[in-house]
């Protein structure tokens, strides 16, 4: 047994997680959004939902106090859109070609499992993350989603429901 870093990011890719980005207006009103895989409904009544942001994200400070956001729940098809929000130097402004606007103006990925608009309520320390409360204010999916299958992330990779194991 061991507390090294190594081992502990070991472990927790063992534990299977869905695949979200999460969008904002954004300080000058551009899109702007980042993969997240730490995300968790927290509460029914009220509705509240929780990310948790890297501190080291050039795009936490788009997530100021009472900004709305979006977390997008990806289909197991849009791998490449997590990669495009995830990977470090890439204009997350520039997106719009992902995105449609929500009820409250933030942007909403097209084509997405469903979609939770929030508005932020609470900024919390997580060690190296920044954690996000979120009140719902619209979810968006469609019937025919229902058919669809999640993006999962699992043992450093993505994988559909149904892929076979490594």
């Amino acid at each position: 047994m061991s507390r090294a870093p190594e081992y502990f990011k070991g472990a927790m890719s063992l534990f299977s997680t869905g695949v979200t980005v999460v969008t904002t207006p954004g300080r000058d009103g551009s899109g702007y959004g980042v993969t997240v895989s730490a995300f968790a409904s927290v509460s029914l009544q009220p509705q509240l939902i929780l990310i948790c942001l890297d501190n080291r994200s050039s795009g936490l400070e788009h997530f100021e106090p009472d900004c709305s956001f979006a977390v997008n729940l990806l289909r197991e098809d849009q791998g490449e859109v997590a990669d495009y929000f995830a990977t470090t130097g890439t204009d997350r402004t520039q997106a719009c070609k992902f995105y449609r606007s929500g009820d409250s103006g933030t942007p909403l990925l097209i084509d997405s499992l469903a979609c939770i608009e929030c508005a932020l309520t609470e900024r919390f320390p997580g060690g190296d993350h920044t954690i996000l409360l979120g009140e719902v204010t619209e979810v968006h999916f469609e019937e025919s989603t229902q058919e669809q299958r999640p993006l999962v992330y699992f043992r450093g990779r993505y994988w559909g429901i149904n892929d076979p194991s490594p």
